[in-house]
């Protein structure tokens, strides 16, 4: 049974035949999610956003893999399922995958933590559509309209099984200008929400999240458990956030007993939130910010002789396009360079990147390369990814990389 919502035209997907290139079916049959156009050498005619792609192996006429087909999207067969065991798609089996990706946190539920991400996209066998929970506050982000056919089971199944209270659609920009359905950016699809910024805990630390208006769904999730070895490491100590954005390294620093930490931004917003975030909590050191371009206030910061026991540099992604990837590589190499002369004696230096397009190897091989061309002697104490709300099925996914680098003198 196929469930319909919310949609304009009311249409029905059907099912495509769909045969691949040598390429395409490879990357298929090891399990990779995506299938471009390029890679489709046969398909039933007419096909519709939303349509269920049954991909058949050349030779033998087997099923290899279920997807969902994009008109719009030079990835154009999204896969839901690779066809080890056979599938139904239909709400019971979106339900079931629900279901497994929420065992898969439970571990981090069963810490002070209320905030968590429920499903990561591909990740968890949902390309294109995120869902975050913030305490009873589910939000849903989805950036690709394969998906309004079968929303409205999904959503039922989210709710049903995180037991929120409220679910809040939040639409990429793509999808906030398309004819296709009638939800607006923001919808309170579930529920009721009295206000837009909901509190929650992460590792009982309290922090704050815009759910209609934030970014994404309102937070970055991605960072907890980093965060919550920086505010360990910070007790006693002076940090500097470096992109501090909402304040998510600097407010478990704060909370952890930290002496003083400066947040630094270019977003006085941004730095509001950082305020407001610090004082959910209880804290007894000082909080400075700084509202600046990154780079020029770091050099700033060098000339007056300033420096950190704890230095944070998490910048947002560099290298949105292939095209990108080499300046982005300078600019983390120019960071690493400013962030080792901001950090104090025997101080750490935590750098960190979010662009996928820069592999994790690479990463952290131009961080050693810069780090070893300096005078000091150091040490590399700990490179993490995302968080387990953030788990890696496909090598695309996993975009996010963090180095820990202790300086020995």
């Amino acid at each position: 049974m196929l469930y319909f919502y919310n949609l304009k035209n009311n249409y029905h997907p059907k099912n495509l035949a769909v045969k691949l290139n040598a390429k395409g079916e490879q990357f298929v049959v090891k399990g990779h999610p995506w299938v471009f156009s390029n890679s489709i050498v046969k398909i039933s005619d007419d096909p519709k956003t939303g349509d269920l792609a049954i991909i058949f192996s050349k030779n033998k006429n087997k099923v290899i893999g279920l997807g969902l087909y994009d008109a719009n999207s030079p990835i154009r067969i999204k896969i839901v399922h690779n066809a080890e065991n056979k599938a139904k798609i239909d709400a019971n089996f979106f339900h079931y995958k629900i279901k497994i990706a929420f065992e898969k946190r439970s571990e981090l539920l069963r810490t002070n933590t209320n905030s968590y991400r429920l499903l990561f996209g591909e990740n968890d066998g949902f390309p294109g559509l995120i869902a975050d929970v913030y305490d009873s506050v589910l939000v849903v982000k989805l950036y690709s309209e394969i998906w309004l056919p079968y929303l409205e089971s999904i959503l039922d199944s989210l709710q049903k099984i995180s037991k929120v209270e409220t679910v809040v659609m939040r639409l990429s920009r793509s999808l906030q200008n398309h004819k296709s359905h009638n939800y607006t950016d923001g919808d309170v699809i579930f529920g009721t929400l009295k206000k837009e910024v909901i509190e929650f805990i992460e590792h009982g630390v309290k922090f704050s999240a815009n759910v209609i208006k934030g970014h994404k769904t309102g937070y970055f999730l991605d960072h907890r458990a980093n965060r919550k070895r920086v505010g360990e490491l910070s007790h006693g100590k002076t940090v500097l956030d470096v992109f501090s954005y909402a304040g998510g390294f600097s407010v478990h620093a704060l909370a952890n007993g930290a002496e003083q930490v400066t947040s630094l931004d270019i977003s006085k917003q941004a730095l509001d939130m950082a305020r407001e975030n610090g004082k959910l909590n209880d804290y007894s050191g000082i909080h400075k910010t700084i509202s600046g371009d990154a780079f020029d206030e770091m050099k700033s910061l060098i000339k007056n002789g300033k420096t950190y026991d704890v230095v944070v540099i998490d910048p947002p992604s560099f290298a949105k396009q292939q095209s990108e990837i080499e300046l982005a590589k300078k600019k983390y190499a120019q960071l690493a360079e400013l962030g080792e002369q901001l950090t104090a004696k025997n101080g750490i230096l935590i750098l960190a990147s979010c662009s996928s397009r820069v592999t994790a190897q690479s990463f952290f091989d131009l961080n050693s390369r810069v780090l070893n061309a300096q005078s000091r002697l150091f040490e590399t104490e700990l490179k993490t990814t995302h968080d387990s709300d953030h788990p890696i099925s496909f090598p695309e996914g996993a975009y996010l990389k963090c180095g820990y680098y202790r300086f020995l003198e």
